[in-house]
């Protein structure tokens, strides 16, 4: 293969290729294609052995097959989903996990992840318990504090995961589907404890950890150190983390590899200066690979404690595979190490491959471990330690932030260009004041002597929310740019790969793909109209803006998804004070209380949109009304010449295991009769 590494850096990108094309069809792929190509590339690679590049595409088509073949596997070995009450249930149920939440009105709510729920309503009498969670938020003035392990009973109002605010948009059941969630909700009453909690485990020592920064530090300062040493980010407030979004310095808040890589550097430099300090460890000891064992087992404490979060614990395979290399005399970080990481990870969750964490984070190390490869040379040129450390810091940013930049674009549709001046300043004060202060106030947490490194760190955690305020309000700090299809972020993957994992002019070729990938927002056409998942919401572009019909409380969530989708300021539709709106030949019903019954004059209509039944109006002409969404979900409308082309999000997704049929709400939770 005509790489720099060898064959095996292109494992996983043919294991994640095959993975992914599971999820493209419209409908649920069969399983016997695939068998058909792992028996055909088993033979290929048999056969050709040995000889050269032709023997190595019976091994890309067998890892295609393979990534396949594991996605097949993992969706369809999932439970699934349950049918939810439309009205309030009492719930018995046992609590898996805790969370605070940071409310919009700055106030933190605490929500209770439930397991083995049981419904107590008339048809769900003698229901066996869900095997899938719920999260539920607890009312404000409830004093309850149930443990986890503790069996609570509640009266809650629960919903299903949400469908696409728009066709091709996030697709949060699909989300649910693998991480095996059944809904949220919130509670109506008070929480009724029917036994008490464990009392321990890893779960209660993180809210015991979080308690104690929150003590010590309050305010946001506390929610970030809490985020930093126990993984408990749920009371950062939504201005916080717009700020550090901005400025590109949203990995902070989120532990991942950098914060699992401070925590072992600091171990490590400690330890192995302490041993070098000691004269008989210094000639007879091996102090380096001491060192490194003793980091990376810190290291696994700390993502432990931060709840294993799939990213944390990707560096964390990173890590080992890097103490092996120590340990063995090898290269630490190689393109093979991150494949190796990669193929495991996509080996245990093949859905992951469109998860934007695992991109993000794969981009950024092959980006990084590429790009210092080629300028190595130039760094060992460097006159001065300062100088070669200074560069070093300013193209490590440089590097990650490029290589992760387009896919920020393509999940969250905003262009941040000062992330190399932000983290020039934060990254360092991370790495030398807020992570070994953090780490030192762990250690001394149990000797109730954490107050001094606790609040030296929150002076460090202070000054990087200044800083990211003062980049966030930079020009240009947050610039919104459309939504980037599906194609776009895959022909930017085929491009990365290329010129990362390629030789010579392979590498050239890569460059095409990326600009493609990057001009893909501009290559697509745009709806015009878009209608929500329930009729309620309605929008007509126009003159430059979002124009939006009447939008209710609960329907700001599908407002901010459009908006970022389509990169526009939001408008307001013109004229509805009596319900219908007209914009040009668009006649749409915002508001009906006759349910239909009293029908629009359609003349000069070419599409005729209603929050009722349309029940006959505008005949002849493209409509979507409440029964159109009720089958189909949201809809989209593109011009097409002097007529109108509508997407659903059904013809978007199809037929597929996460995606509900026409007015379905998840399977029974009794069992059905023979007859059904």
């Amino acid at each position: 293969m005509p790489t720099g590494g060898g064959l095996t850096p292109w494992l996983p990108v043919c294991f994640g290729a095959g993975a992914a094309a599971y999820f493209l069809p419209a409908f649920e792929p069969a399983a016997w294609p695939a068998l058909l190509g792992l028996c055909l590339a088993a033979a290929g690679v048999a056969v050709l052995r040995g000889r050269g590049v032709a023997a190595v595409l019976p091994v890309l088509l067998l890892l295609g097959s393979l990534g396949f073949l594991d996605a097949v596997w993992s969706a369809h070995r999932r439970e699934p989903m349950p049918f939810l009450p439309s009205r309030a249930v009492v719930l018995h149920a046992v609590v898996a996990a805790t969370e605070t939440v940071s409310r919009d009105d700055g106030e933190p709510r605490r929500r209770l992840v439930l397991r083995d729920g049981v419904f107590e309503s008339g048809v769900d009498i003698g229901m066996a318990p869900l095997r899938r969670m719920l999260r539920v938020m607890q009312r404000a003035d409830d004093p309850a504090r149930p443990e986890v392990g503790a069996r609570v009973r509640l009266r809650a109002l629960l919903r299903p995961p949400a469908p696409p605010a728009v066709p091709g948009g996030r697709d949060v059941q699909r989300e649910a589907w693998f991480s095996g969630l059944a809904g949220s909700g919130r509670a109506l009453g008070p929480v009724t404890l029917f036994s008490p909690g464990s009392g321990g485990g890893l779960e209660s020592l993180r809210e015991a950890v979080a308690a104690r920064v929150a003590a010590a530090l309050p305010g946001q300062v506390g929610a970030i150190a809490a985020t930093l040493l126990a993984g408990k980010g749920e009371r950062i407030d939504r201005a916080v983390r717009q700020d550090f979004a901005a400025s590109g310095l949203s990995h902070l808040l989120a532990v991942a590899g950098l914060h699992l890589g401070l925590v072992m550097a600091a171990v490590i430099v400690t330890l192995r200066l302490g041993l070098a300090l000691w004269r008989r460890a210094a000639d007879h000891w091996p102090c380096k690979e001491i060192a490194v064992c003793a980091g990376f087992v810190a290291g696994a404490g700390y993502v432990l404690l931060t709840g294993a979060h799939l990213p944390a614990v990707r560096a964390l395979g990173m890590a080992a595979v890097g103490v092996l290399a120590v340990l063995t005399g090898r290269r630490v970080l190689s393109m093979r190490a991150l494949a190796l990481v990669a193929l495991g990870v996509l080996v245990v969750a093949p859905e992951s491959v469109l998860d934007v964490s695992f991109q993000m984070s794969f981009a950024a190390v092959m980006g990084l471990i590429a790009g210092y490869d080629a300028v190595r040379p130039w760094l060992r040129r460097a006159r001065s330690w300062l100088a070669g450390h200074g560069l070093a810091l300013v193209l490590t940013s440089l590097l990650a932030g490029s290589a992760t930049l387009p896919v920020s674009l393509a999940h969250f549709g905003v262009l941040q260009p000062w992330f190399v001046l932000a983290n020039l300043v934060a990254v360092p004060l991370a790495a030398v004041w807020i992570m070994p202060l953090g780490l030192a106030a762990l250690l001394l947490m149990p000797l109730h002597l954490a107050g001094g490194a606790l609040a030296a760190m929150g002076a460090g955690i202070a000054l990087v929310m200044r800083l990211a305020h003062a980049v966030a309000g930079l020009p240009l700090a947050q610039t919104a740019v459309p939504a980037m299809p599906g194609w776009g972020i895959g022909a930017y993957f085929l491009g990365l790969c290329l010129v990362c994992l390629g030789v010579g002019r392979l590498r050239l070729a890569g460059i095409g793909p990326v600009l493609l990938a990057l001009a893909s927002p501009w290559l697509v056409a745009r709806p015009v109209v878009l209608v929500a998942p329930d009729a309620g919401v309605m929008a007509v572009r126009e003159g430059g803006v979002l124009a939006f019909g009447p939008v209710g409380g609960l329907d700001r969530g599908v407002e901010a998804d459009w908006l970022r989708s389509l990169a526009l300021p939001r408008g307001v539709l013109a004229g509805c004070e009596q319900g219908l709106c007209r914009v040009g030949g668009i006649l749409l019903r915002v508001r009906d209380r006759s349910d239909g019954d009293v029908l629009p004059v359609c003349d000069g209509v070419t599409l005729f949109v209603s929050v009722s039944p349309a029940r006959g109006a505008c005949a002849g002409r493209p409509v979507v009304d409440r029964f159109s969404v009720w089958r189909d979900g949201a809809y989209a409308a593109y011009r097409d010449g002097d007529g109108w082309r509508l997407v659903s999000d059904r013809s978007w997704r199809g037929e597929r295991l996460w995606v509900p049929p026409p007015g379905g709400r998840g399977r029974p939770n009794l069992p059905l009769a023979p007859a059904e």
